[in-house]
């Protein structure tokens, strides 16, 4: 069932308003010296380094943001399972969401969204099967919800099929349910990272219980031609977090990240083609989303 802040959200957000929610939380751990546990980047933080991950989160709110994302991105139990460390999926799971209520909590902003994120990503070549994502993406998202999560948020869905065990497995939990697409181009059409059709995708989840599509780690420049497919054939809400720093080897490179008035530039655009929730991904740090406040609430 959704929450009531959830349901006031949404509310604004039917009404015209825009909502701004947080940036990068992976690679501000590692940009703040959090080492890598192999096969689960940065979601070890919760445990390893809570303090971290509160701040981070706190300062987002700072910033404005009225939507944080726990730092699950990476602990899903079969990343987890390859990292050799499965037996810590529940703790961990439990850690980043009260670490989001903590900071919460410590900004005194109570009516701050905590979102709960999942995906099907995995750093080795050994997937769970359809039937086992979504059995996981259930088993986390009933965490988040006993937890306090007052919605779902899917990230870096890529493949069709995998888009649906998601979907599926994350809806059992009784939580709202957004969907966050990663594109790049591909023979010169926007199209998921695993290759399949946009308009496919968006297809598939018009089907589904899910009010807002997230265009999300997705490059800066190729956010324009996300939204001319998706405003093409989705009828729904719509927001834009994108991705601005590379990877090499694994690693987060920070050295030629947009810089925050140019971020902000960009998702005034976005922002003047309707686009109503506005964030960033990989590489969007505290001096962007703050830089973003002005365009969101111009009255505060």
């Amino acid at each position: 069932m959704p929450t009531a802040a959830y349901n006031a959200l949404i509310t604004r957000i039917e009404n015209g308003e825009r909502i701004l929610i947080d940036g990068a939380t992976g690679t501000e751990c590692e940009r703040r010296g959090v080492p890598h546990v192999m096969n689960i980047w940065n979601s070890g933080a919760a445990l390893s380094h809570p303090e971290i991950v509160r701040t981070i989160h706190e300062e987002y709110i700072e910033c404005g943001a009225e939507m944080i994302i726990t730092n699950t991105f990476s602990s899903s139990r079969h990343a987890m399972r390859s990292a050799g460390i499965e037996d810590r999926f529940e703790s961990l799971t439990r850690a980043a969401v009260q670490l989001a209520q903590d900071a919460r909590r410590n900004q005194g902003k109570p009516e701050v969204l905590i979102a709960g994120g999942i995906t099907h990503w995995i750093w080795t070549d050994n997937p769970p099967s359809l039937k086992e994502l979504e059995e996981n993406s259930k088993d986390q998202a009933m965490l988040m919800a006993e937890g306090g999560c007052d919605l779902i948020v899917l990230e870096m869905l890529s493949h069709i099929d995998k888009l649906i065990a998601c979907i599926d497995g994350a809806a059992a939990a009784g939580l709202p349910v957004w969907a966050g697409l990663s594109l790049k181009p591909i023979n010169g059409e926007m199209r998921l990272l695993g290759g399949e059709s946009l308009i496919e995708a968006v297809r598939v989840i018009k089907d589904k219980n899910v009010p807002l599509i997230n265009i999300m780690h997705t490059e800066v420049e190729h956010i324009e031609a996300c939204l001319d497919i998706l405003q093409t054939h989705w009828q729904g809400k719509i927001g834009v977090y994108a991705h601005t720093c590379r990877f090499e080897g694994g690693n987060a490179v920070f050295d030629d990240n947009i810089s925050p008035e140019d971020y902000k530039l960009n998702s005034k655009k976005w922002l003047a083609r309707g686009v109503q929730v506005i964030g960033g991904c990989c590489g969007v740090r505290r001096e962007h989303i703050c830089n973003l406040q002005s365009l969101v609430n111009p009255h505060q």
